[in-house]
């Protein structure tokens, strides 16, 4: 049965480019897999056809070849794997063609495309967290702080590199440092891990006593941690190369240290600004004052209260709040009165404020406003 076309086969016109006929084979791999056509006998062998078609066409040399003298011009070989004027190039079975649009078809299959690349012989260390608590005070002014941080460290006895005496790694003979195997099965290429090195591409033939071959041991490091002015709860320090020691001598990771603050007795915060709930007696409130107030910085602050001063009233100190992280700017401090009430009175006490209550109607604004809306509310509830 004389052959089909190539061009015909696949679908393109003799004057299709390299990427048009690429384009075409890929569409008639997808249509005429046998995975896809199991209830047609011919599937296979037009699937077959068809990368054969593309084996000759995707390379330049066979396509001039193919379109001066036909399928005569590889007569001389053992079908598409033959180069014009006889000789078999042992590249050029359908095996090889169809792996060239394996990885457009299916993506990566089994975690590696074609041509690979080097194993991963010097793994990065991982990052590290810690978790460290501070005071408002300490945020306030920052500090210099020690830490303990139990982590992964190169090792000594062998300088990292994981052999004994520190000698270097050979190459793994199973995939000559490739980190990957291949195999045959049926049309498709499968790649997997190396089983001999584990993907590093590497073998130790005599690891090293203390790391067992890892290049690395665990121990508890001190490190000295400057925390700046101005840091908040969810803050986030980087220390660049403070995490664990990579793998054979690989690079370390980066140790990140989350910032929490305490809540304060005193002070409440919200980003720069801070807040400080100050209670004054009836007394203070009705008549006017000064008090004396902290501040963050562990000064204080005359205040000035307006006579007639009601709870929740705020008053604002420019400047004696927390700092900016970044920046300086310095947040302010907000004063708010709590009006206190008098408790365990004497006799005499509650004499005198009974008397003050007599004296006192016109003086309570806000009660007298309030009474008088509960009295038109019940009168119109009557009508």
């Amino acid at each position: 049965m004389a052959k089909r076309d190539y061009y015909d086969v696949l679908g393109v016109s003799k004057g299709a480019s390299a990427e048009e006929i690429k384009k075409a084979y890929r569409s008639k791999a997808k249509e005429l897999h046998p995975d896809r056509n199991k209830d047609n006998p011919n599937a296979e062998s037009a699937f077959k056809e068809a990368g054969e078609a593309y084996d000759i066409l995707k390379d330049a040399e066979k396509k001039a070849a193919y379109d001066r003298f036909g399928h005569a011009a590889f007569e001389g070989g053992t079908g598409a794997g033959a180069r014009p004027g006889g000789g078999f190039s042992g590249q050029g079975d359908f095996a090889s063609a169809f792996s060239d649009v394996f990885d457009d078809l299916f993506g990566d299959f089994m975690g590696g495309g074609r041509g690979g690349g080097a194993g991963q012989r010097a793994a990065r260390g991982a990052d590290l967290r810690y978790n460290l608590r501070i005071s408002l005070d300490d945020a306030y002014r920052g500090l210099q702080k020690t830490i303990n941080v139990p982590t992964s460290v190169a090792c000594d006895t062998c300088n990292g590199s994981g052999a004994e005496g520190g000698v270097e790694p050979s190459t793994c003979p199973t995939c000559s440092g490739m980190g990957k195997v291949r195999a045959q099965q049926g049309f498709f290429t499968v790649e997997r891990t190396c089983p001999t090195c584990s993907g590093m591409g590497q073998i130790i033939k005599n690891p090293c006593d203390s790391c067992g071959g890892q290049g690395r041991v665990q121990k508890d490091r001190s490190l000295s941690v400057n925390i700046p002015a101005g840091v908040e709860t969810g803050t986030r320090i980087r220390l660049a190369s403070e995490g664990e020691a990579g793998m054979r001598g690989g690079p370390p990771g980066d140790l990140y240290i989350f910032i929490e603050v305490d809540r304060h007795e005193i002070f409440e915060r919200e980003e720069t600004n801070l807040f400080c709930r100050v209670p004054v007696s009836v007394t203070k409130a009705a008549l006017g004052g000064d008090i004396e107030v902290p501040t963050i910085d562990g000064g204080r602050s005359r205040v000035k209260i307006p006579e007639g001063s009601q709870s929740g009233r705020q008053m604002r100190l420019r400047g004696k709040g927390m700092p900016a992280l970044r920046g300086g700017s310095t947040g302010d401090m907000f004063i708010e009165l709590a009006v206190e009430t008098p408790v365990n009175l004497t006799s005499r006490q509650k004499e005198l404020l009974r008397e003050f209550e007599e004296l006192s109607e016109e003086n309570n604004p806000e009660s007298s406003s309030f009474f008088r809306s509960v009295k038109s509310f019940w009168d119109g509830m009557k009508s």
